[in-house]
């Protein structure tokens, strides 16, 4: 599995918890894998990705609530993220909120990226478009 899109061309080999097949219909965006970083530590609500992916990104990825909500429609419709059932006593939180997590497909989807990712990175270290290691 090297990209995103080779996931959806597995379609029966990869499922979600549910047993449906992971099957995008186009490549990860650079938003929607940011949204998937974000939860790659935990649990979330959408005002937290939303936090989350501005510091993760030091400021230059700000997304709108209507982003970030037409990707999580997206990411849970095909099995990526999946919706919390088990939430927090109403005392301690607002039960307005959604929580999401991801899947193991959706751990898989944001390996491949990354690994894809390290591959470009490489290609242009060898084609000297990047000379030394930047940290972020």
């Amino acid at each position: 599995m090297n990209n995103y899109s080779e996931v959806s061309q597995m379609k029966g080999e990869s499922m979600n918890h549910s047993d449906k097949p992971v099957s995008p219909e186009v490549a990860l965006t650079p938003a929607m894998f940011q949204v998937l970083l974000a939860l790659g530590d935990g649990e979330k609500h959408g005002y937290a990705i939303l936090k989350d992916v501005e510091q993760q990104t030091g400021g230059h990825v700000h997304l709108s609530t209507g982003t970030l909500y037409a990707i999580i429609k997206r990411l849970l419709s095909e099995g990526v993220i999946e919706e919390c059932r088990n939430r927090q006593p109403a005392e301690e939180d607002d039960q307005r909120r959604r929580y999401y997590r991801l899947t193991t497909a959706g751990r898989q989807v944001v390996v491949a990226e990354a690994e894809r990712m390290e591959k470009l990175i490489a290609t242009a270290r060898q084609k000297n478009f990047l000379h030394a290691f930047k940290p972020v």
